[in-house]
């Protein structure tokens, strides 16, 4: 068998994430606006209902990776979830960003239930996304390309979802961003499941895995003494948490803090650029370890910060900017990687305990780290927006503007640095690749 994969499986892998994006994209950068400046919910309530809303996410993420693995059909184990889930996720990306005119708690409650839906489908249908990664190719490195091509699709959905977003919004809402919003998701929403069904109907699923379903208590086997794997989790759920506190407070910081909300679709587009440095990961696995790769990129992003908070208090443009994209390419390394390496912390599993639980270690690893990440990440800046006096639609209080440049600039550094720990530990780990990939060739060869 071919390691490398065609074009084809390359860009149906990047589609796949490119349609996630497209719906999850808006609630993570926009969310937060979303319910506080037009919703009309406190910045308080706001983030309580994001961080309930990724609690939840404890409960389901590991269900949907066993569900995975007990998935039996000729289709794969991964690859029939995409049919399945497009077309719910498509409506509750609408639902969620409605604003129905309730009196009392009924818009928090209205705003809680769709949030959580639609999270609890978006790790349904994200999960696959990272476990068939292990099943379109056994060569590690080939996982990295396929993860660049993820990631590739990933951001170009960011760009366009960024780019077209709030402009969209203000067209079509003419004024009235409840009817623009309104309005502009089905778009976005149609969109992400033309995309979901392009990835279905390409991907192929190549390595074997067990078709009879798996017991819960073997799957779980999967995860003793799997050391890769908890680095991974430790680090990522760390990382999302500086990712989604950093992009979350951006509409308020440009809005308010630094006075120009008209460049706020130009700077999220700005996350595009990451894929100059994600596309790099290839060639700088030649000549690094890939652990040591994802150690600098995380320690970068911390140090952007510092370069954000150096433009902020000079009322340097310039300075802002070089923080923020500096952010944006080194956090891009630090994110991309994970996925890749998680899929060689499915393979250590199997060549550990003798089970092969994609669904679960990926779901947990990733599912569970990026929506509890986020639900920190999103409550954290808002609990301090809240505390510090924040107000919508109003001129802030200087208590008011420290508190979003706390959520802007210190909360990711703090996490950031948190999240470099614990890869530092990899490099044993990384050592052991060619081994594994040995062992476990002779095992399927001697099974088939």
């Amino acid at each position: 068998m071919q390691n490398k994969t065609s074009y084809l499986t390359r860009f149906s892998y990047a589609s796949s994430d490119m349609a996630g994006q497209l719906i999850f994209g808006v609630v993570s950068f926009y969310i937060f606006k979303f319910y506080t400046d037009v919703v009309g919910l406190s910045a308080t309530v706001a983030g309580t209902i994001m961080l309930i809303a990724r609690l939840e996410d404890a409960i389901d993420t590991p269900i949907w990776g066993i569900l995975l693995d007990k998935t039996k059909s000729k289709l794969g184990k991964s690859r029939p979830w995409f049919l399945r889930l497009c077309i719910p996720f498509s409506i509750f990306g609408v639902l969620t960003f409605l604003s129905p005119d309730l009196s009392g708690n009924g818009k928090a409650i209205y705003a809680a239930v769709t949030y959580i839906i639609l999270g609890s489908i978006y790790t349904g249908i994200n999960t696959p996304v990272t476990s068939i990664l292990s099943a379109l190719s056994a060569d590690p490195k080939e996982r990295v390309t396929l993860t660049c091509y993820r990631m590739f699709g990933s951001k170009v959905g960011v760009l366009l979802m960024n780019a077209t977003f709030l402009p969209l919004v203000g067209i079509l809402g003419q004024g009235d961003d409840k009817k623009g919003y309104l309005l502009t998701m089905p778009i976005f929403a149609l969109g992400s499941l033309a995309l979901y069904l392009f990835a279905f109907r390409n991907l192929e699923e190549k390595i074997p895995s067990e078709q009879e379903p798996m017991p819960v208590k073997k799957a779980f086997k999967a995860f003793k003494g799997n050391w890769p794997w908890i680095i991974i989790f430790i680090s990522c759920f760390f990382f999302w948490v500086a990712f989604i506190a950093r992009i979350t407070v951006v509409p308020h910081f440009f809005e308010y803090v630094w006075g120009n909300k008209g460049i706020i679709p130009l700077v999220n587009s700005l996350d595009f650029l990451s894929l100059g440095a994600i596309f790099m990961i290839p060639w700088f696995c030649k000549w690094a370890r890939k652990g040591t790769i994802w150690a600098w990129g995380l320690g970068l992003s911390a140090v952007s910060q510092v370069v954000l908070y150096i433009g902020v208090s000079s009322n340097s443009m310039t300075l802002l900017m070089i923080g923020w994209i500096g952010g944006i390419m080194t956090s891009g390394v630090a994110m991309a990687l994970p996925f890749s390496l998680l899929s060689d912390s499915v393979d250590f599993g199997e060549w550990k305990t003798g089970v092969r639980s994609a669904g679960l270690l990926t779901a947990i690893g990733t599912g569970f780290c990026l929506k509890a990440g986020s639900g920190l990440g999103g409550a954290l800046p808002a609990w301090i927006m809240g505390a510090t006096g924040y107000q919508a639609n109003q001129v802030q209080t200087p208590e008011a503007i420290s508190g979003i440049e706390i959520g802007f600039i210190w909360l990711p550094a703090v996490f950031y640095i948190v999240a470099l720990m614990p890869v530092l530990f990899y490099r044993k780990y990384e050592e052991m690749e060619p081994q594994i990939q040995e062992a476990l060739n002779e095992r399927r060869s001697s099974a088939s």
